[in-house]
């Protein structure tokens, strides 16, 4: 299915700021990384809004960014490569010492880097970033995170299912760069692209950060942030369909996020035949349009035993005890990755590792190495701290 051809006005790419004058949390939030993906700018535009219009009470600050805003002007996913996948630190390098030759994605990047590290220089208190995105599938709104303390504090109450796991599927989102710098990062999927619920969506997600970072009393807030709801699900990716050039991807139509799926069920062909669930599940952002690499994922709930577990055993640190284990050692320069014999620590599965925090970063020279969150002192912590 093509992208839809709606164009969008010509964004900014500041699209406002609110508050500054006392000293607080510093929370940007970012919409439109993909050019087909505008209700999160609008639902920036609609809080900024209120806010001057109101002039409530408020600590720190809010800025509001544009991300491709090229691709936002044509209505497209990108022009020339995933804005959201290249937020690697030796890409980000080697556009910051190439003056020639970039890409339309890469000078939409340094212009967004170089606003974001310009509000970090002069910001008061611990940074919070919002990612706001959409998805090409109908279905509820989520929340992807990285496995941390504060950040599952956030994402708490934005009523509305936690992904963990995508991180170690998806290279180069700006969601892992910025976490790789200590900051609380919550990316928020709001809905389906086209859909009004999904600005409305956004819109309750931006108060819900504000008012959990401390910036907003919540009766400052209107009445648009979400009712309180049961406590929602804590899901695990299992699975992900990557698509390769010339694949000919066509996803099996009707799928919505978070539908249950049997093992062996059709979801998709492509030039090599049918293409099945490998287990039963649940299916996530099943691809519905022209550009992207991601088919889509499999996901399965999360045991609530599991995840309270996790907090005590991170509180204990004993993610100290790892390295006395046969076959795990320190990665002699970053503090918070450990490096993974396979072959010796064969027994140590990787939920082991997730428990304690650790989520599997990448295979180099046959060793697999793990990296684990951290925030700075203070930034909302809840257990932990920099290493």
């Amino acid at each position: 299915m093509p992208d839809p051809p709606a164009q969008f006005p010509s964004f900014p790419r500041l699209l406002g700021s609110y508050g500054g004058d006392t000293a607080g949390p510093l929370v940007i939030g970012i919409g439109g990384m993909h050019g087909n993906e505008p209700a999160g700018v609008f639902a920036l535009q609609d809080v900024l809004h209120n806010l001057h219009d109101r002039r409530p009470a408020f600590r720190g600050t809010l800025l509001a960014l544009t991300g491709n805003r090229a691709a936002l002007a044509r209505g497209c996913r990108y022009i020339d490569e995933d804005f959201n996948r290249l937020w690697v630190a030796e890409r980000l390098q080697e556009a910051r010492e190439r003056h020639a030759e970039l890409t339309s994605e890469e000078r939409e990047q340094r212009e967004l880097l170089t606003a974001i590290e310009a509000a970090l220089a002069q910001r008061q208190g611990p940074a919070v970033f919002l990612d706001l995105h959409t998805t090409s599938a109908e279905g509820q709104p989520f929340v992807v995170i990285g496995d941390s303390l504060p950040n599952r504090r956030f994402a708490s109450g934005l009523q509305a299912p936690v992904i963990l796991g995508l991180e170690e599927q998806l290279e180069g989102t700006l969601l892992n760069y910025l976490s790789e710098q200590g900051h609380v990062v919550i990316g928020f999927e709001g809905g389906q692209h086209a859909s009004p619920d999904a600005v409305q969506n956004h819109i309750a997600a931006i108060w819900s950060v504000l008012t959990t970072a401390g910036c907003l009393r919540p009766q400052d807030a209107p009445e648009k942030t979400p009712p309180e709801q049961p406590v929602c699900p804590v899901v695990e990716i299992r699975y992900h369909h990557l698509i390769q050039a010339g694949d000919d991807f066509v996803m099996e139509p009707g799928f919505t996020n978070f539908q249950p799926v049997r093992r062996g069920q059709l979801l998709a062909h492509d030039r090599h035949g049918q293409i099945r669930a490998q287990e039963s599940g649940q299916i996530l952002m099943p691809l519905y349009q022209g550009q992207g690499a991601d088919g889509f994922f499999l996901v399965r709930t999360v045991r609530w035993f599991w995840l309270r577990l996790a907090v005590w055993l991170r509180y204990l640190r004993l993610e100290r005890l790892l390295p006395l284990l046969p076959g795990v050692r320190r990665h002699p320069d970053q503090a918070t990755t450990l490096i993974v014999e396979p072959h010796i620590a064969r027994w140590f599965v990787m939920e082991i590792f997730h428990l304690l925090g650790f989520r599997k970063k990448r295979h180099r020279a046959g060793k697999l190495l793990v990296s684990r969150r951290w925030h700075e002192p203070g930034a909302f912590e809840d257990g932990e701290s920099n290493p």
